[in-house]
């Protein structure tokens, strides 16, 4: 809650509008093209394709142990194919259509083969042919009652009572910048994907954007759940066709009624639905064309930002690798006016960041 606060002041004030303004915009594009490439290692995970090893010296393989096993993964594959059909044939709802004939198709196989869920919570197995997160069997009931007991449930500052000032502030830092840099590599991405990013990669009304974005951060903790933000996933909907405010007011009407909704929609397996992220992965990747990798100031800034994301499984790690290799490679090529100050600024802050920890240690 005292993070979204922080952050709604300063995009009151303007700071974190003119943060995003004195990004370069080929650096814009590197963070919007890292973005789609992190998204689709997300949606190669989450439908099994691609595992963590459990020894040996690669950390992630090819399904389970070099071979692909199981019906999940061809319930993956079937309706990843058949929404790359659809897109080449430029049929409306593409990505929707494919996760509905996935989900039907899935239920069918579980229904048939009782496959059951790749980790048993009760027993501690490890099924390596069963599905990922959402087993997907007709539930009993397609409508349930939201516990909403958290919410509210909240003590501004109460983490001062019960850690020392220096650990508090450093936790506040850290979900602060995670969250500033993680909304803007978000717009940026989404701006780009859908036609409304100027040549400068800036964004109109990109003020209301960072506020409800930082609003919501705050209403998030306060309704006793993670910091809220702008969702890259959205990124599927701009892939269809979405342009305006009104594809977002549909999203949130129908997130909300999915609260009374939990079983019916967890019948989608991860399977059925994670071929839209990499659709859209695709979509995001294009936009690597247009960074200038001849210029060393912008290509290994560019470079390191869009292998960094998917690597580290963070977005905000990606950001601030480029940010401070931009810095430090204009510098040395006597450049530095031409970097922004807030560059210089923001760079100092990411060093804090990937430093926190070592610093936590040494003021105790």
């Amino acid at each position: 809650v005292l993070e979204g606060i922080i952050i709604t002041i300063l995009v009151i004030t303007g700071f974190r509008t003119a943060v995003f303004k004195a990004v370069p915009a080929q650096l814009k594009i590197a963070i919007s093209v890292g973005i789609g490439l992190f998204i689709a290692l997300i949606g190669l995970v989450d439908a099994g394709f691609v595992r963590r090893t459990s020894s040996g010296p690669v950390p992630v393989t090819l399904g389970d142990g070099g071979t692909l096993v199981g019906w999940p993964v061809i319930i993956f594959a079937l309706g990843l194919f058949l929404t790359i059909a659809l897109m080449v044939k430029k049929v409306k709802g593409a990505i929707l259509i494919g996760i509905i004939v996935a989900t039907i198709a899935a239920v069918i196989v579980e229904t048939t083969l009782k496959i059951g869920p790749l980790f048993n919570g009760a027993t501690g197995e490890v099924n390596p042919k069963g599905w990922n997160l959402n087993v997907p069997a007709v539930p009993e009931k397609i409508a349930a009652t939201p516990d909403f007991s958290l919410f509210g449930d909240f003590n501004l500052l109460g983490s001062f009572d019960r850690l020392p000032l220096v650990t508090v502030i450093l936790l506040i830092f850290t979900l602060l910048l995670s969250d500033f840099f993680d909304t803007v590599g978000t717009v940026t991405a989404i701006g780009h994907e859908s036609g409304l990013a100027d040549k400068d990669g800036n964004v109109d009304n990109i003020q209301k954007i960072l506020l409800v974005d930082s609003v919501a951060a705050a209403a998030g903790g306060a309704a006793g759940i993670s910091s809220n933000t702008s969702y890259i996933e959205s990124a599927a909907g701009v892939g269809e066709g979405a342009r305006t405010g009104l594809a977002s007011i549909v999203t949130g009407i129908a997130f909300l009624l999915t609260t009374f909704l939990a079983p019916l929609v967890a019948i989608i397996p991860y399977e059925a639905a994670t071929p839209a992220l990499i659709i859209v992965g695709f979509l995001m990747m294009s936009q690597i064309k247009n960074i200038s990798w001849d210029d060393l100031g912008i290509g290994v800034p560019a470079f390191l930002t869009i292998i960094l994301m998917p690597f580290t499984y963070n977005i905000s790690v990606g950001i601030g690798a480029g940010f401070i290799t931009h810095v430090v490679i204009r510098l040395v090529q006597g450049r530095g006016k031409e970097v922004h100050p807030l560059m210089y600024f923001v760079s100092g802050l990411f060093m804090i960041y990937f430093l926190s920890s070592p610093l936590n240690a040494w003021l105790g």
